[in-house]
C-alpha cells in the first residue's frame, strides 16, 4: 500500500505498470497476439478501438466545444505546437540517425511527433491547474480530429513504401470510418444518451485502458516474434526515455515562452502548455494499426510514444499540482486517480 501510495504520488498508477507488463507478456509468449480471423486479439482490438472513439464522441458536449471557439490565438499557438513544433524538431535532428536501427527509432520518434494532443488527460490537468477549461476541451477535441489526415500525411512524407505506408487516401479513409465515423454518432446521440457516459466515466475509462492495452500486446507479440528488439539494449532505452522527457520540457518551456509573448493570460497560458506539450496514446495505437497494418515495426514505433506517455503523465501531474497551488482543494483532489488513457 506504501508503494502504490508513493507511485501515485509521482504519476505512476496501474495503467502504466499494467503497460510495462503487457510487453513482458508479449515478449514471453508472442504468439498470442499474432492470430488471424474474425475473434483473434488483434481484430478484437480493431473493434474495440470504434467502440472506444464512440464512447468518447457521447462524452462531447456541442455547447462545451462552441464555448472554446473564439480563442484563435490559442487555437493557433496548440495546433501549431502539436503539428509543426513537434515534427519540425524531429527533422531538424534526423541526420544524427544514420544507421539502420538509429533510423527505425527515429522514425519511432518521428511518429511519436506527428500525433494528435491527448484529449481527457489534457483536460484534466488543465482542470487541475486551474486552466481555460472549455478551451481545454475544445482545442483536445479537434487536435484528434485534425490528426486524422495530418499525422498520415506526415507519415507518408517520410517512410519508405516497404516500411508500410504507401496508399494515403485509403488510409485516411480507414481512420475516417474507425475513428471520426463513431465520434460524430457519439457527439449527435449526446443529447439523448451523453449521462450514460458521464455516469459510467469510470467504467468506461476501464475500457479505454483495455482496448489500449490489448493493442499494445498484439503489436509487441509481432515485433518480439520477428526479433525487432534484438539489437535495443537498456542503455538505449535510458537514452530513448531521457530524449523523450527531454522533448517534453523543450516543448513546454517553448509554448510557455510564446504565450508570455503573446500576452496570454494565465488560465490560457496553463491550456496552451498542457495541451500543446502531450502526445495520444489513444490515437498513436490506432493509427500504428492502420498505418503500418503489414509492418512488423508495430511494437518499435509505439515504444517511444509509450515512454512519452508514461513520463508525460508523471511530469504533467507533478507540474499541474505545483501550478494548483492557492487553488481551492476541490480543483487538485486525487489528481492522478483522474488520469486517463488517452
Amino acid at each position: 500500500m506504501k508503494l502504490s501510495k508513493i507511485l501515485k504520488r509521482f504519476g505512476v498508477d496501474k495503467f502504466i505498470l499494467a503497460l510495462i507488463g503487457m510487453i513482458l507478456l508479449a515478449s514471453l509468449y508472442p504468439a498470442g497476439g499474432t492470430g488471424r480471423g474474425v475473434f483473434s486479439l488483434p481484430q478484437i482490438a480493431n473493434y474495440g478501438v470504434s467502440l472506444v472513439f464512440f464512447f468518447y464522441g457521447l462524452r462531447l458536449s456541442r455547447s462545451k466545444l462552441a464555448a472554446g471557439l473564439s480563442n484563435w490565438k490559442l487555437h493557433l499557438v496548440v495546433h501549431g505546437s502539436t503539428f509543426i513544433l513537434f515534427p519540425f524538431l524531429l527533422l531538424s535532428v534526423k541526420g544524427l540517425f544514420q544507421h539502420g536501427n538509429d533510423q527505425l527509432l527515429w522514425l519511432a520518434c518521428f511518429f511519436l511527433a506527428s500525433l494528435p494532443s491527448t484529449v481527457s488527460s489534457s483536460v484534466v490537468m488543465v482542470s487541475i491547474a486551474g486552466g481555460n477549461i472549455p478551451a481545454a476541451i475544445f482545442n483536445a477535441s479537434i487536435s484528434s480530429i485534425i490528426g486524422v489526415f495530418i499525422t498520415p500525411l506526415w507519415m507518408q512524407l517520410v517512410t519508405k513504401p516497404a516500411q508500410g505506408v504507401s496508399n494515403l487516401g485509403q488510409i485516411i479513409i480507414k481512420l475516417v470510418l474507425q475513428v471520426l465515423v463513431p465520434v460524430t454518432i457519439g457527439l449527435l446521440l449526446n443529447a439523448r444518451w451523453g449521462w450514460f457516459a458521464e455516469k459510467y466515466r469510470k467504467q468506461l475509462k476501464y475500457l479505454d485502458q483495455l482496448i489500449i492495452l490489448l493493442i499494445v500486446y498484439t503489436a509487441f507479440c509481432e515485433s518480439f516474434a520477428r526479433h525487432m528488439f534484438s539489437n535495443l539494449g537498456m542503455i538505449q532505452l535510458v537514452i530513448l526515455a531521457a530524449c523523450m522527457l527531454a522533448l517534453f520540457f523543450f516543448v513546454y518551456f517553448l509554448v510557455s515562452l510564446v504565450c508570455r509573448l503573446l500576452h496570454f493570460n494565465r488560465e490560457d497560458r496553463i491550456t496552451a502548455v498542457f495541451c500543446s506539450s502531450k502526445k495520444s496514446l489513444v490515437h498513436g495505437s490506432v493509427m500504428v494499426k492502420v498505418l503500418f497494418s503489414n509492418s512488423n515495426l508495430m511494437g518499435l514505433l509505439l515504444l517511444p510514444l509509450m515512454l512519452y506517455h508514461a513520463l508525460q503523465l508523471i511530469s504533467a501531474s507533478m507540474i499541474a499540482q505545483k501550478m494548483a497551488t492557492g487553488q481551492a482543494p476541490a480543483a487538485v483532489a486525487n489528481p492522478v486517480e483522474a488520469l486517463p488513457s488517452a
